[in-house]
């Protein structure tokens, strides 16, 4: 009977906290993306140095989905700074770009898209609920375990009260 409640409750639990779990992960995400967003500007760059050729490798051996590229703009105290970004293909030195500040005015070389967020955050939703649904079932599974256990010892003992009065007939 107990065994029963337990399983029905962890269904419950499951049917109710895993989503709930996702839901909040997934939205923490966003969350995080988006003011991490809202704190970038964008600045008019020009091109210094032809990309790499090769679409999708980084000088630093890192894969992504633009080149990367050394650009040129100047910073609104009027210095003029340079860093590397992601560039669109096909763009050449002395070519114009948007690219991506920090509120530190460092480029931000990979920025996350509004898909990419979203991305992000569908695959962090549902490892956080597949993630609860598994620790609920580990639980449960553990206290059937427990109850297991302690049905095999009352079955010892029983089985021990029986078999002594068997060799021990009472007069």
């Amino acid at each position: 009977m107990a065994e029963s409640w337990m399983i029905l409750t962890t269904g419950v639990l499951i049917a109710v906290l895993a989503p709930a779990a996702g839901a909040v992960a997934g939205s923490a995400v966003d969350d995080a993306s988006q003011q991490q967003s809202r704190q970038w500007h964008t600045v008019s760059a020009v091109v210094t140095k032809d990309p790499p050729a090769s679409i999708g490798v980084e000088p630093l051996g890192g894969a992504g989905g633009r080149p990367h590229t050394t650009v040129r703009w100047t910073a609104p105290d009027g210095t003029v700074r340079t860093g590397e970004a992601a560039v669109a293909p096909g763009v050449k030195a002395g070519d114009r770009t948007t690219v991506r500040l920090d509120r530190h005015g460092s480029v931000v070389r990979n920025p996350v898209s509004p898909e990419g967020s979203l991305a992000e955050s569908i695959a962090m939703g549902t490892v956080a609920a597949s993630g609860t649904g598994v620790v609920l079932l580990g639980a449960e599974r553990a206290g059937a375990h427990l109850l297991n256990r302690r049905r095999y010892a009352q079955w010892e003992k029983e089985w021990a009260e029986a078999d002594s009065q068997w060799h021990h007939p009472q007069r």
